[in-house]
Order: C-alpha cells, then sequence, then structure tokens
C-alpha cells in the first residue's frame, strides 16, 4: 500500500496575520504545499490528506484540490475545536484547535496504511520525502501495529538551519541514541537566533543556548496507523487536565514523548542534509521566495510544477 500524505493544514496562524497556508511562494501562485505534494508524489505516496478548519473547505478544494483531483486521490479531514472525547466540552473562550496531535487525530477517519505527516507551511525539501517514503514502504512497517511497541520515524533537522532571521519560533528539540533511535523530544517556544546557534528563555527568566547543529523536529513524520491509538489515549489524558484551557495544546511531540517514556513507541530519525525554508511570519516570505527561485534555477524543481 502506497503511503498517504497528511497535511496538517488547519492552523490559524496569529503571527503570520492570515491563512499562511495558502500564501503563493512560487510562480503561478504555488503553495509550500504545492511543493511538498511534488516531492511527495515522486518519492512514491499515493494519497493527499488535508488536515483543515470547516471554514476553509470551499477555498482549499478550489485552490488545491482542482490541481490534484486527476493526478491523486484527495481527502478531506476536519478539526473541529468540539470534536472531543465523550464527557469532554471546549471551554468558553477558546476559539483555536487542540494543536497538532488532534490535527493527526483529524484524519483516522481517512487514513487505512502507512502515513507521513508534515506542516502545511515548512518546506523539507525532496530528498526528506523520498527517505521517509522508503521507510513505511518497507514490508516490515505494516506488521509493526500487531506489535506490542511501533516504530515510527521523524527526519531530523539541523536547528541552526531552521531559524528565522525575522523573529522566535517554536521546535521540538530532540536527542538520539548512537544508532539513531529517538531518545527524547522537548517541544521548546519562543527559540530566537544567536549567530549559528539558538536561544531560548525559560519560564525562571533563565536564558538556555542551543547548539546550532542540535537536533529538532520539524514535524515530518512517518507512522502507521496504530499511532492513531496512541493519540487517543493521548487527547483523553490531556482533556483530563486541560479541557477547560483557552490555549493548551495537544502536540504531536508531546505524544511521542509519552510513547517513548512508557516504553510503546520507538522512532527511526533520518537525518537529513535538505535546507529547510518555513512560513512564521510575513517578513518570511520574501526569503522563502528567493529560496525557491535559486531551486528552480538550479533545476531541482521546474518552473511550473503540473505543466
Amino acid at each position: 500500500m502506497k503511503p498517504a500524505l497528511v497535511i496538517l493544514a488547519a492552523g490559524i496562524g496569529r503571527r503570520f496575520g492570515g491563512t499562511k497556508q495558502l500564501a503563493s511562494v512560487g510562480p503561478g501562485g504555488a503553495t509550500i504545499m504545492d511543493y511538498s505534494i511534488y516531492d511527495a508524489l515522486r518519492a512514491g505516496f499515493g494519497q493527499i490528506v488535508f488536515v483543515i478548519r470547516r471554514e476553509m473547505e470551499a477555498v482549499v478544494r478550489e485552490s488545491l484540490g482542482r490541481r490534484y483531483a486527476q493526478r491523486v486521490p484527495l481527502a478531506y479531514a476536519f478539526q473541529r475545536l468540539d470534536d472531543l472525547p465523550a464527557g469532554f466540552s471546549p471551554p468558553l473562550r477558546r476559539v483555536k484547535p487542540w494543536g497538532t496531535g488532534q490535527a493527526v487525530l483529524a484524519a483516522a477517519g481517512v487514513v487505512e496504511g502507512p502515513l507521513a505527516v508534515i506542516n502545511a507551511d515548512d518546506f523539507y525539501g525532496a530528498n526528506s520525502f523520498a527517505a521517509l517514503g522508503a521507510f513505511l514502504r518497507a514490508p516490515a512497517v505494516e506488521l509493526l501495529p500487531t506489535r506490542a511497541q511501533h516504530t515510527c520515524a521523524m527526519v531530523g533537522y539541523r536547528l541552526g538551519a531552521t531559524l528565522s532571521e525575522r523573529g522566535a519560533v517554536a521546535r521540538a528539540v530532540c536527542r538520539c541514541d548512537a544508532d539513531g533511535w529517538l531518545e527524547d523530544i522537548v517541544e521548546t517556544t519562543e527559540i530566537s537566533k544567536a549567530g549559528e546557534n539558538g536561544q531560548y528563555t525559560d519560564p525562571a527568566g533563565r536564558t538556555h543556548l542551543l547548539p546550532g547543529d542540535t537536533l529538532v523536529s520539524m514535524n515530518l513524520w512517518g507512522f502507521t496507523p496504530a499511532i492513531f491509538d496512541e493519540l487517543r489515549a493521548g487527547f483523553a489524558e490531556f482533556l483530563r487536565g486541560q479541557a477547560r484551557s483557552p490555549e493548551a495544546e495537544f502536540l504531536l511531540p508531546g505524544v511521542i514523548q509519552q510513547g517513548l517514556a512508557a516504553g510503546r513507541v520507538r522512532v527511526r530519525v533520518l537525518p537529513t542534509a535538505d535546507s529547510w525554508c518555513g512560513v512564521t511570519h510575513p517578513r518570511d516570505l520574501p526569503q522563502v521566495r528567493e529560496f525557491l527561485r535559486a531551486l528552480i534555477a538550479r533545476g531541482v524543481y521546474p518552473e511550473e510544477l503540473w505543466r
């Protein structure tokens, strides 16, 4: 079974000030999602799943769905604030969905086999998709959900290559063993660029330096359907402590960390030398457009993705 590409595109984009998922960054109005889909199809993926908010459906179907309907099977999944386990309800002051963990869980009804998960507003690179596609197509992957411990994969990037000159970002900071298995992953917010390195301030006001070669996750994951059971259990546990919070998020790295700690999950880290770029702030757009123009000039992508 060809793996599915699940694109998390339901974020509100408060720092960007709009729907950054659909921002034009390439010739012909191409979005970052277009480049990710192009790379995924070349890497052997066989289904595209857009996880969006219901109010985005019409524009996504028109701008992206129309482009791909004749090229690859498409599905739409909806991340809703009120899509909660029995016994829970959203707090009155909450307006945004519950984070990337809930977003992936929203795709459970439309994905049957191995899946990759990406952010809509991050550019990952062709080699990263190729490595993850090869992992997901390995015959053993389809057998893993029947085992007590299931295996996932994460593409790892160097922190220094993922920082923005235009403002602080959130990154999932990782630690691996000598054999390339993930040992620890911690979502770290407000990381700013400090030369070739990064730095952040903890809740106690202490500043910490993160070396530029620190491994980070950019939410490029490979899973079997066993991840959905992990997410269901984790979401219920999260809500028992956070259901009344207007801001708390159920984040995918936190789910993975809990699975690692409990011995239910193991994660193969696939390091990549691909360059990353993404859109967090409006001021990121010129840099992303220049980055993609350079790749087009080098022949990595055609001038028009879908001739």
